[in-house]
């Protein structure tokens, strides 16, 4: 049985790379908050692995992507496709 404290860690440079992906595709401020998680789903219905991308601006408002893959498998197509879905 697997312990939940012993779960891999997503690749700290990819997190770092992808918060810079995001400030620079939606021009983000130093003092905007991005969140990166990957989580693991076992519920019927939602994908295995994901990685969720919150941006938290100054005013309040909040983005949210959801991408099917794992933090490390995520590159600079998919973080501009997530501009495209804004426009």
């Amino acid at each position: 049985m697997s312990n939940l404290f012993e779960r891999k860690r997503p690749n700290g440079n990819s997190v770092r790379q992808i918060k810079e992906l995001i400030t620079d595709q939606f021009g983000l401020s130093e003092n905007t908050t991005i969140a990166v998680a990957e989580l693991r789903c076992h519920e019927p219905g939602c994908p295995p692995l994901e990685t969720v991308i919150t941006v938290r601006h100054q005013d309040g408002s909040i983005n949210d992507w959801r991408i099917e893959k794992s933090v490390d498998e995520i590159t600079r197509t998919e973080i501009e496709n997530l501009k495209k879905l804004e426009e």
